[in-house]
Protein backbone atom coordinates (compact mmCIF):
# COMPACT_ATOMS: atom_id res chain seq x y z
CA UNK A 1 0.00 0.00 0.00
CA UNK A 2 1.34 3.42 -0.89
CA UNK A 3 0.35 5.03 2.41
CA UNK A 4 3.03 3.52 4.66
CA UNK A 5 2.08 5.85 7.53
CA UNK A 6 -1.40 4.34 7.48
CA UNK A 7 0.10 0.85 7.56
CA UNK A 8 2.16 1.75 10.64
CA UNK A 9 -0.97 2.94 12.48
CA UNK A 10 -2.77 -0.29 11.62
CA UNK A 11 0.09 -2.44 12.91
CA UNK A 12 0.27 -0.43 16.17
CA UNK A 13 -3.39 -1.20 16.86
CA UNK A 14 -3.20 -4.79 15.58
CA UNK A 15 0.24 -6.44 16.06
CA UNK A 16 1.48 -8.15 12.89
CA UNK A 17 1.85 -11.52 14.59
CA UNK A 18 -1.88 -11.48 15.30
CA UNK A 19 -2.83 -10.60 11.71
CA UNK A 20 -0.49 -12.75 9.63
CA UNK A 21 -2.10 -14.32 6.59
CA UNK A 22 -5.14 -12.05 6.66
CA UNK A 23 -2.98 -8.90 6.52
CA UNK A 24 -1.03 -10.31 3.58
CA UNK A 25 -4.20 -10.80 1.57
CA UNK A 26 -5.78 -7.51 2.68
CA UNK A 27 -2.83 -5.28 1.85
CA UNK A 28 -2.00 -7.22 -1.31
CA UNK A 29 -5.56 -7.07 -2.64
CA UNK A 30 -6.76 -3.56 -1.83
CA UNK A 31 -5.87 -2.21 -5.26
CA UNK A 32 -6.03 -5.45 -7.21
CA UNK A 33 -9.62 -6.55 -6.66
CA UNK A 34 -12.72 -5.07 -8.17
CA UNK A 35 -15.39 -4.98 -5.49
CA UNK A 36 -17.89 -7.73 -6.06
CA UNK A 37 -20.94 -8.04 -3.85
CA UNK A 38 -23.11 -10.74 -2.37
CA UNK A 39 -26.52 -11.19 -4.03
CA UNK A 40 -29.85 -10.02 -2.68
CA UNK A 41 -31.29 -13.08 -0.91
CA UNK A 42 -34.38 -11.54 0.65
CA UNK A 43 -36.49 -13.53 -1.81
CA UNK A 44 -35.30 -16.95 -0.66
CA UNK A 45 -38.14 -17.93 1.64
CA UNK A 46 -40.95 -16.43 -0.38
CA UNK A 47 -40.42 -16.65 -4.15
CA UNK A 48 -38.21 -19.66 -4.86
CA UNK A 49 -39.66 -22.07 -7.37
CA UNK A 50 -39.40 -25.51 -5.82
CA UNK A 51 -40.28 -29.02 -6.81
CA UNK A 52 -43.12 -30.71 -4.86
CA UNK A 53 -40.50 -32.60 -2.83
CA UNK A 54 -36.70 -32.30 -2.54
CA UNK A 55 -34.40 -34.58 -4.49
CA UNK A 56 -32.86 -37.25 -2.27
CA UNK A 57 -30.04 -39.31 -3.71
CA UNK A 58 -29.36 -42.73 -2.25
CA UNK A 59 -26.72 -45.36 -2.94
CA UNK A 60 -28.63 -46.57 -6.02
CA UNK A 61 -29.89 -43.29 -7.48
CA UNK A 62 -32.52 -40.67 -6.64
CA UNK A 63 -35.62 -41.57 -4.64
CA UNK A 64 -39.05 -40.92 -6.16
CA UNK A 65 -40.68 -37.71 -4.92
CA UNK A 66 -43.32 -39.53 -2.85
CA UNK A 67 -40.71 -41.68 -1.13
CA UNK A 68 -38.45 -38.65 -0.55
CA UNK A 69 -41.36 -36.80 1.07
CA UNK A 70 -42.19 -39.72 3.36
CA UNK A 71 -38.53 -40.28 4.31
CA UNK A 72 -38.10 -36.65 5.33
CA UNK A 73 -41.39 -36.69 7.18
CA UNK A 74 -40.41 -39.84 9.03
CA UNK A 75 -36.87 -38.76 9.89
CA UNK A 76 -37.26 -35.02 10.30
CA UNK A 77 -40.77 -33.61 10.65
CA UNK A 78 -41.27 -32.03 14.06
CA UNK A 79 -43.90 -29.73 15.55
CA UNK A 80 -45.33 -27.56 12.77
CA UNK A 81 -42.11 -27.08 10.78
CA UNK A 82 -42.51 -28.09 7.14
CA UNK A 83 -39.14 -29.80 6.74
CA UNK A 84 -39.72 -31.22 3.25
CA UNK A 85 -40.60 -27.71 2.08
CA UNK A 86 -37.47 -26.27 3.73
CA UNK A 87 -35.34 -28.98 2.10
CA UNK A 88 -36.90 -28.21 -1.29
CA UNK A 89 -36.28 -24.49 -0.80
CA UNK A 90 -32.64 -25.15 0.13
CA UNK A 91 -32.18 -27.30 -2.96
CA UNK A 92 -33.66 -24.58 -5.16
CA UNK A 93 -31.35 -22.01 -3.58
CA UNK A 94 -28.15 -24.04 -3.73
CA UNK A 95 -28.65 -26.56 -6.53
CA UNK A 96 -27.40 -29.35 -4.25
CA UNK A 97 -29.60 -32.41 -3.61
CA UNK A 98 -29.97 -34.25 -0.35
CA UNK A 99 -27.99 -37.48 -0.03
CA UNK A 100 -29.41 -40.33 2.06
CA UNK A 101 -27.77 -43.31 3.75
CA UNK A 102 -24.82 -41.72 5.55
CA UNK A 103 -23.11 -42.27 8.88
CA UNK A 104 -21.80 -39.11 10.62
CA UNK A 105 -19.32 -38.88 13.47
CA UNK A 106 -18.77 -35.48 15.09
CA UNK A 107 -15.12 -34.87 15.99
CA UNK A 108 -14.29 -32.22 18.57
CA UNK A 109 -10.86 -30.60 18.79
CA UNK A 110 -7.54 -31.54 17.26
CA UNK A 111 -6.45 -34.75 18.99
CA UNK A 112 -9.76 -36.54 18.36
CA UNK A 113 -9.83 -35.44 14.71
CA UNK A 114 -6.20 -36.17 13.95
CA UNK A 115 -6.53 -39.62 15.56
CA UNK A 116 -9.55 -40.44 13.39
CA UNK A 117 -7.90 -39.17 10.20
CA UNK A 118 -4.66 -41.01 11.02
CA UNK A 119 -6.56 -44.28 11.53
CA UNK A 120 -8.31 -43.85 8.18
CA UNK A 121 -5.04 -43.11 6.37
CA UNK A 122 -3.28 -46.08 7.94
CA UNK A 123 -6.11 -48.31 6.65
CA UNK A 124 -5.89 -46.93 3.08
CA UNK A 125 -5.26 -49.40 0.26
CA UNK A 126 -5.79 -47.29 -2.88
CA UNK A 127 -5.50 -43.52 -2.43
CA UNK A 128 -5.55 -40.59 -0.01
CA UNK A 129 -6.75 -37.17 -1.20
CA UNK A 130 -6.04 -34.26 1.17
CA UNK A 131 -7.07 -30.64 0.61
CA UNK A 132 -6.15 -28.15 3.33
CA UNK A 133 -5.74 -24.42 3.84
CA UNK A 134 -2.75 -24.66 6.18
CA UNK A 135 -0.16 -27.42 6.26
CA UNK A 136 2.40 -26.50 8.87
CA UNK A 137 5.92 -27.84 9.25
CA UNK A 138 6.34 -27.96 13.02
CA UNK A 139 5.27 -30.74 15.39
CA UNK A 140 1.96 -32.22 14.28
CA UNK A 141 2.47 -31.01 10.71
CA UNK A 142 5.74 -32.91 10.39
CA UNK A 143 4.18 -36.01 11.96
CA UNK A 144 1.31 -35.89 9.48
CA UNK A 145 3.73 -35.41 6.58
CA UNK A 146 5.70 -38.46 7.73
CA UNK A 147 2.45 -40.45 7.79
CA UNK A 148 1.65 -39.42 4.23
CA UNK A 149 5.14 -40.35 3.05
CA UNK A 150 4.91 -43.73 4.79
CA UNK A 151 1.51 -44.30 3.14
CA UNK A 152 2.88 -43.40 -0.29
CA UNK A 153 5.77 -45.83 0.14
CA UNK A 154 3.27 -48.61 0.82
CA UNK A 155 1.84 -48.17 -2.68
CA UNK A 156 -1.11 -45.93 -1.79
CA UNK A 157 -1.29 -42.84 -4.00
CA UNK A 158 -1.34 -39.65 -1.94
CA UNK A 159 -2.57 -36.43 -3.56
CA UNK A 160 -2.27 -33.11 -1.71
CA UNK A 161 -3.68 -29.63 -2.34
CA UNK A 162 -2.53 -26.83 -0.02
CA UNK A 163 -3.29 -23.12 -0.14
CA UNK A 164 -0.37 -20.84 -0.92
CA UNK A 165 -1.40 -18.05 1.48
CA UNK A 166 -2.59 -20.38 4.21
CA UNK A 167 0.71 -22.26 4.14
CA UNK A 168 2.90 -19.24 3.42
CA UNK A 169 5.07 -19.76 6.50
CA UNK A 170 5.81 -23.37 5.56
CA UNK A 171 9.14 -23.62 3.69
CA UNK A 172 8.95 -24.76 0.04
CA UNK A 173 11.46 -27.48 0.92
CA UNK A 174 8.83 -29.11 3.12
CA UNK A 175 6.51 -29.65 0.15
CA UNK A 176 9.40 -30.60 -2.13
CA UNK A 177 10.25 -33.39 0.30
CA UNK A 178 6.68 -34.70 -0.12
CA UNK A 179 7.03 -34.54 -3.90
CA UNK A 180 10.35 -36.37 -3.79
CA UNK A 181 8.58 -39.18 -1.91
CA UNK A 182 6.14 -39.60 -4.83
CA UNK A 183 3.23 -37.59 -3.41
CA UNK A 184 1.42 -35.46 -6.00
CA UNK A 185 1.33 -31.92 -4.60
CA UNK A 186 -0.57 -28.85 -5.82
CA UNK A 187 -0.11 -25.29 -4.54
CA UNK A 188 -3.45 -23.49 -4.83
CA UNK A 189 -3.24 -20.00 -6.40
CA UNK A 190 0.47 -19.34 -5.68
CA UNK A 191 1.41 -16.05 -4.00
CA UNK A 192 4.22 -15.69 -6.51
CA UNK A 193 2.57 -14.07 -9.58
CA UNK A 194 5.10 -15.72 -11.91
CA UNK A 195 4.37 -19.24 -10.69
CA UNK A 196 1.15 -19.29 -12.70
CA UNK A 197 1.58 -16.34 -15.04
CA UNK A 198 -1.64 -14.75 -16.25
CA UNK A 199 -3.78 -16.51 -13.61
CA UNK A 200 -2.73 -14.70 -10.42
CA UNK A 201 -5.62 -14.75 -7.93
CA UNK A 202 -4.15 -13.56 -4.63
CA UNK A 203 -7.52 -12.68 -3.10
CA UNK A 204 -9.13 -16.05 -3.93
CA UNK A 205 -8.11 -18.73 -1.47
CA UNK A 206 -8.87 -22.44 -1.01
CA UNK A 207 -10.14 -22.51 2.56
CA UNK A 208 -11.59 -26.04 2.31
CA UNK A 209 -10.49 -28.92 4.51
CA UNK A 210 -11.24 -32.26 2.83
CA UNK A 211 -9.73 -35.68 3.37
CA UNK A 212 -11.00 -38.63 1.31
CA UNK A 213 -9.57 -42.12 1.82
CA UNK A 214 -10.16 -44.82 -0.81
CA UNK A 215 -13.29 -42.97 -1.92
CA UNK A 216 -15.13 -44.59 1.01
CA UNK A 217 -14.57 -42.38 4.03
CA UNK A 218 -14.25 -38.60 4.15
CA UNK A 219 -13.59 -35.81 6.63
CA UNK A 220 -14.37 -32.11 6.50
CA UNK A 221 -14.68 -29.19 8.91
CA UNK A 222 -12.45 -26.45 10.28
CA UNK A 223 -9.24 -28.24 11.28
CA UNK A 224 -5.96 -27.55 9.46
CA UNK A 225 -2.78 -29.64 9.67
CA UNK A 226 -0.95 -27.49 12.20
CA UNK A 227 0.59 -27.80 15.64
CA UNK A 228 -2.27 -25.79 17.20
CA UNK A 229 -4.24 -29.05 17.11
CA UNK A 230 -1.75 -31.22 18.96
CA UNK A 231 -3.50 -30.46 22.28
CA UNK A 232 -7.17 -30.36 23.26
CA UNK A 233 -9.03 -27.24 24.30
CA UNK A 234 -11.19 -27.12 27.42
CA UNK A 235 -14.02 -28.81 25.51
CA UNK A 236 -15.43 -31.57 27.77
CA UNK A 237 -12.29 -31.50 29.87
CA UNK A 238 -12.49 -32.68 33.47
CA UNK A 239 -9.64 -30.36 34.35
CA UNK A 240 -9.84 -26.62 33.86
CA UNK A 241 -6.10 -26.24 34.53
CA UNK A 242 -4.61 -27.84 31.44
CA UNK A 243 -1.29 -26.64 30.10
CA UNK A 244 -0.74 -25.96 26.40
CA UNK A 245 -4.38 -25.65 25.42
CA UNK A 246 -5.08 -26.37 21.76
CA UNK A 247 -7.55 -24.62 19.53
CA UNK A 248 -11.27 -25.33 19.86
CA UNK A 249 -12.48 -26.68 16.53
CA UNK A 250 -14.90 -29.17 14.97
CA UNK A 251 -14.60 -31.72 12.18
CA UNK A 252 -16.88 -34.49 10.91
CA UNK A 253 -16.27 -38.02 9.61
CA UNK A 254 -18.55 -39.21 6.81
CA UNK A 255 -19.29 -42.67 5.45
CA UNK A 256 -21.83 -43.45 2.73
CA UNK A 257 -22.88 -41.94 -0.62
CA UNK A 258 -22.02 -38.35 0.46
CA UNK A 259 -18.31 -39.27 0.31
CA UNK A 260 -18.51 -39.13 -3.49
CA UNK A 261 -19.65 -35.49 -3.34
CA UNK A 262 -16.58 -34.54 -1.29
CA UNK A 263 -14.34 -36.55 -3.61
CA UNK A 264 -15.78 -34.73 -6.60
CA UNK A 265 -14.99 -31.35 -5.02
CA UNK A 266 -11.37 -32.41 -4.51
CA UNK A 267 -11.14 -33.47 -8.16
CA UNK A 268 -12.62 -30.18 -9.36
CA UNK A 269 -10.08 -28.16 -7.37
CA UNK A 270 -7.23 -30.31 -8.69
CA UNK A 271 -8.29 -29.80 -12.31
CA UNK A 272 -8.64 -26.04 -11.77
CA UNK A 273 -4.97 -25.82 -10.74
CA UNK A 274 -3.18 -28.39 -12.94
CA UNK A 275 -3.34 -29.72 -16.47
CA UNK A 276 -1.97 -33.18 -15.76
CA UNK A 277 -4.26 -35.93 -14.56
CA UNK A 278 -4.30 -37.60 -11.18
CA UNK A 279 -2.73 -41.03 -11.00
CA UNK A 280 -5.11 -43.73 -12.21
CA UNK A 281 -6.88 -45.00 -9.08
CA UNK A 282 -10.37 -46.10 -8.05
CA UNK A 283 -11.55 -42.69 -6.92
CA UNK A 284 -15.28 -43.46 -7.14
CA UNK A 285 -15.94 -46.98 -5.89
CA UNK A 286 -19.56 -48.13 -5.48
CA UNK A 287 -20.90 -46.78 -2.19
CA UNK A 288 -23.51 -48.54 -0.11
CA UNK A 289 -25.65 -46.97 2.57
CA UNK A 290 -23.64 -46.74 5.81
CA UNK A 291 -26.25 -45.15 8.07
CA UNK A 292 -29.55 -43.28 8.09
CA UNK A 293 -28.42 -39.65 7.97
CA UNK A 294 -29.67 -37.31 5.23
CA UNK A 295 -27.11 -34.67 4.32
CA UNK A 296 -26.35 -32.00 1.76
CA UNK A 297 -22.79 -31.15 0.70
CA UNK A 298 -22.59 -27.42 -0.04
CA UNK A 299 -19.59 -26.00 -1.86
CA UNK A 300 -18.94 -22.42 -2.87
CA UNK A 301 -16.23 -20.64 -4.81
CA UNK A 302 -15.50 -17.11 -6.08
CA UNK A 303 -17.76 -16.20 -8.97
CA UNK A 304 -20.09 -19.07 -8.17
CA UNK A 305 -23.69 -19.21 -7.03
CA UNK A 306 -23.08 -18.31 -3.35
CA UNK A 307 -24.45 -21.67 -2.24
CA UNK A 308 -23.25 -21.62 1.38
CA UNK A 309 -24.37 -18.04 1.89
CA UNK A 310 -27.86 -18.82 0.62
CA UNK A 311 -28.15 -21.97 2.73
CA UNK A 312 -27.23 -20.04 5.90
CA UNK A 313 -29.58 -17.12 5.25
CA UNK A 314 -32.46 -19.40 4.29
CA UNK A 315 -32.04 -21.50 7.45
CA UNK A 316 -32.04 -18.33 9.57
CA UNK A 317 -35.12 -16.98 7.79
CA UNK A 318 -36.98 -20.25 8.33
CA UNK A 319 -35.97 -20.69 12.00
CA UNK A 320 -38.89 -21.14 14.39
CA UNK A 321 -37.30 -21.79 17.79
CA UNK A 322 -33.51 -21.59 18.02
CA UNK A 323 -30.44 -20.40 16.12
CA UNK A 324 -27.25 -21.60 17.82
CA UNK A 325 -24.02 -20.67 16.05
CA UNK A 326 -20.34 -21.16 16.90
CA UNK A 327 -18.03 -19.31 14.52
CA UNK A 328 -14.46 -18.14 14.64
CA UNK A 329 -14.46 -15.15 12.27
CA UNK A 330 -17.61 -13.04 12.25
CA UNK A 331 -17.56 -10.17 9.74
CA UNK A 332 -20.99 -10.53 8.12
CA UNK A 333 -22.79 -8.51 5.50
CA UNK A 334 -26.00 -6.60 6.21
CA UNK A 335 -28.26 -9.48 5.16
CA UNK A 336 -26.76 -11.94 7.66
CA UNK A 337 -27.05 -9.32 10.41
CA UNK A 338 -30.64 -8.60 9.42
CA UNK A 339 -31.54 -12.32 9.35
CA UNK A 340 -30.21 -12.75 12.91
CA UNK A 341 -31.91 -9.61 14.20
CA UNK A 342 -35.23 -10.41 12.54
CA UNK A 343 -35.18 -13.94 13.96
CA UNK A 344 -34.57 -12.64 17.48
CA UNK A 345 -37.31 -10.04 17.11
CA UNK A 346 -39.88 -12.69 16.10
CA UNK A 347 -39.11 -14.70 19.24
CA UNK A 348 -36.41 -17.12 18.06
CA UNK A 349 -33.70 -17.80 20.65
CA UNK A 350 -30.55 -16.57 18.91
CA UNK A 351 -27.29 -17.40 20.69
CA UNK A 352 -23.89 -16.80 19.09
CA UNK A 353 -20.51 -18.01 20.38
CA UNK A 354 -17.49 -16.08 19.10
CA UNK A 355 -13.81 -15.99 20.13
CA UNK A 356 -12.75 -14.32 23.35
CA UNK A 357 -9.20 -14.60 22.03
CA UNK A 358 -8.13 -14.97 18.43
CA UNK A 359 -5.17 -15.58 16.16
CA UNK A 360 -6.41 -12.60 14.11
CA UNK A 361 -7.16 -9.57 16.24
CA UNK A 362 -8.13 -7.45 13.22
CA UNK A 363 -10.99 -9.84 12.43
CA UNK A 364 -12.02 -10.21 16.07
CA UNK A 365 -12.40 -6.45 16.49
CA UNK A 366 -14.26 -6.14 13.19
CA UNK A 367 -16.69 -8.77 14.46
CA UNK A 368 -17.17 -6.96 17.75
CA UNK A 369 -18.20 -3.85 15.86
CA UNK A 370 -21.51 -5.64 15.13
CA UNK A 371 -22.26 -6.54 18.75
CA UNK A 372 -24.22 -3.45 19.75
CA UNK A 373 -26.65 -3.73 16.84
CA UNK A 374 -27.26 -7.41 17.55
CA UNK A 375 -27.60 -6.95 21.31
CA UNK A 376 -30.16 -4.20 20.78
CA UNK A 377 -32.27 -6.65 18.75
CA UNK A 378 -32.25 -9.29 21.49
CA UNK A 379 -29.47 -11.52 20.13
CA UNK A 380 -27.38 -13.09 22.92
CA UNK A 381 -23.61 -13.13 22.34
CA UNK A 382 -21.00 -15.22 24.14
CA UNK A 383 -17.20 -15.32 23.88
CA UNK A 384 -15.25 -18.54 24.37
CA UNK A 385 -12.50 -18.34 26.97
CA UNK A 386 -9.02 -19.87 27.36
CA UNK A 387 -8.70 -21.41 23.88
CA UNK A 388 -8.62 -19.90 20.41
CA UNK A 389 -11.96 -20.65 18.75
CA UNK A 390 -11.73 -21.90 15.15
CA UNK A 391 -14.95 -23.93 14.75
CA UNK A 392 -17.59 -23.13 12.13
CA UNK A 393 -20.82 -24.86 13.18
CA UNK A 394 -24.52 -24.14 13.57
CA UNK A 395 -27.67 -25.94 14.67
CA UNK A 396 -31.07 -24.43 13.96
CA UNK A 397 -34.35 -25.65 15.46
CA UNK A 398 -32.58 -28.82 16.51
CA UNK A 399 -32.74 -30.49 13.11
CA UNK A 400 -30.77 -28.32 10.63
CA UNK A 401 -27.08 -28.42 11.46
CA UNK A 402 -23.85 -27.74 9.65
CA UNK A 403 -20.12 -28.34 10.06
CA UNK A 404 -17.62 -26.94 7.61
CA UNK A 405 -14.90 -24.50 6.67
CA UNK A 406 -17.11 -21.44 6.16
CA UNK A 407 -16.79 -18.47 8.47
CA UNK A 408 -19.63 -15.98 8.79
CA UNK A 409 -17.68 -13.32 6.96
CA UNK A 410 -17.62 -11.72 3.55
CA UNK A 411 -14.28 -13.36 2.73
CA UNK A 412 -15.69 -16.87 3.09
CA UNK A 413 -18.88 -16.12 1.20
CA UNK A 414 -17.35 -14.05 -1.59
CA UNK A 415 -13.61 -14.67 -2.02
CA UNK A 416 -12.82 -18.22 -0.82
CA UNK A 417 -13.55 -21.76 -1.92
CA UNK A 418 -15.42 -23.33 1.01
CA UNK A 419 -17.27 -26.52 1.86
CA UNK A 420 -19.95 -27.32 4.45
CA UNK A 421 -21.89 -30.45 5.24
CA UNK A 422 -25.52 -29.86 6.22
CA UNK A 423 -27.41 -32.57 8.10
CA UNK A 424 -31.19 -32.73 8.37
CA UNK A 425 -31.54 -35.06 11.31
CA UNK A 426 -32.85 -34.73 14.86
CA UNK A 427 -30.47 -37.30 16.34
CA UNK A 428 -27.41 -35.59 14.91
CA UNK A 429 -28.93 -32.21 15.76
CA UNK A 430 -29.05 -33.30 19.41
CA UNK A 431 -25.34 -34.17 19.26
CA UNK A 432 -24.65 -30.72 17.83
CA UNK A 433 -26.81 -29.12 20.54
CA UNK A 434 -24.85 -30.85 23.30
CA UNK A 435 -21.61 -29.57 21.78
CA UNK A 436 -23.06 -26.06 21.62
CA UNK A 437 -24.10 -26.17 25.27
CA UNK A 438 -20.58 -27.26 26.22
CA UNK A 439 -19.15 -24.25 24.38
CA UNK A 440 -21.61 -22.01 26.26
CA UNK A 441 -20.29 -23.38 29.57
CA UNK A 442 -16.76 -22.38 28.56
CA UNK A 443 -17.87 -18.88 27.50
CA UNK A 444 -18.87 -15.63 29.11
CA UNK A 445 -21.92 -13.68 27.98
CA UNK A 446 -21.53 -10.18 26.58
CA UNK A 447 -24.17 -8.23 28.48
CA UNK A 448 -25.55 -5.04 26.91
CA UNK A 449 -24.89 -2.90 29.99
CA UNK A 450 -21.27 -4.13 30.20
CA UNK A 451 -20.64 -3.77 26.49
CA UNK A 452 -21.81 -0.16 26.55
CA UNK A 453 -18.98 0.65 29.01
CA UNK A 454 -16.09 -0.82 27.01
CA UNK A 455 -12.96 1.38 26.76
CA UNK A 456 -12.48 3.97 24.02
CA UNK A 457 -9.37 2.22 22.54
CA UNK A 458 -11.49 -0.90 21.96
CA UNK A 459 -14.11 1.18 20.16
CA UNK A 460 -11.39 2.69 17.98
CA UNK A 461 -10.07 -0.76 17.08
CA UNK A 462 -13.57 -1.88 16.16
CA UNK A 463 -14.15 1.19 14.00
CA UNK A 464 -10.85 0.83 12.16
CA UNK A 465 -11.14 -2.94 11.66
CA UNK A 466 -14.64 -2.46 10.23
CA UNK A 467 -13.15 -0.37 7.41
CA UNK A 468 -11.50 -3.55 6.09
CA UNK A 469 -14.57 -5.81 6.33
CA UNK A 470 -14.76 -6.49 2.58
CA UNK A 471 -11.24 -8.00 2.48
CA UNK A 472 -11.14 -9.70 5.89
Amino acid sequence: MANTSFQRHVIRLFPYQAIGRRLTVVLGSLFLTACASLPDVSYLNTTLNTEPAPTIRAAHGSLPAVKAESLLAQRLRRDKVDLPQLAALEEAATGSPLIAGNELTLLNDGPETIAAMTAAIRAAVDHVNLETYIFGQEGLGQEFADLLIETQKQGVQVNLIYDSVGSMTTPPEFFQHLRDAGIAVVEFNPVNPFARFGRWRLNNRDHRKILVVDGKVAFTGGINITNEYSSASLFRSRSKKQNHLGWRDTHIRVEGPAVAALQWLFMQTWVSQRNDNLADRNYFPPLQAAGNKIVRVIASEPGGNYETYKAYVLAMQEARKTIHIVNSYFVPDAQIVNALKTAAQRGVEVKLVFPGMSDTSLVMHAGRSFYQELLDAGVRIFELQASVLHAKTAVIDGYWSTVGSTNLDIRSFLHNSEVNLIALDLEFGNIMERAFQEDLRNSIEILPETWAKRPLPDRMREWLARRFEYWL
